[in-house]
């Protein structure tokens, strides 16, 4: 991530792109191949399921396909960019390090890249659900891999 400070209208951007521009959007190709797990919420349009492929301990693959917000579908499409390739470790201390932000206290700003875009969020009451839902069910299907 840039060393310099992301000003409102470059975090605008980032969300907007991840929004009407999803990269992890879809079903996969091979859904039995993932691991599934649904979120949804009783505030918002928010009604999506998530997929994660996990092999030879690392993410392999991340998608979501559903309803999302705005911030919903952003914050879940750049979580999905930060996992893939990580192993079990690592994707929990992005997860955590995210969820930190949110409720603003102390984070690792450098394992976070695009997510620093909802570094304000937490400031925000009714955007927490939306920006943290794809964040706590991807972790709970990590949760779900150690078993």
């Amino acid at each position: 991530m840039p060393t310099f400070e992301l000003d409102p209208m470059m975090m605008r951007e980032i969300i907007m792109d991840h929004y009407a521009n999803p990269r992890h959007f879809g079903v996969p190709a091979k859904p039995e191949e993932y691991e599934k797990v649904h979120a949804d919420s009783d505030n918002c349009i928010d009604d999506f399921d998530l997929y994660l492929k996990y092999e030879n301990g690392k993410v392999t693959d991340a998608m979501f396909n559903g309803v999302a917000c705005t911030i919903s579908k952003a914050s879940t499409d750049i979580l999905c960019d930060l996992l893939i390739g990580k192993d079990k470790e690592k994707a929990f201390y992005i997860i955590d390090q995210f969820l930190a932000m949110i409720a603003e206290k102390p984070y690792d700003q450098e394992a976070l890249d695009e997510a620093l875009a909802f570094k304000n969020t937490g400031r925000q009451a009714g955007r927490i659900h939306c920006a943290t839902m794809g964040w706590t069910a991807m972790a709970e299907m990590l949760k779900k891999e150690d078993k």
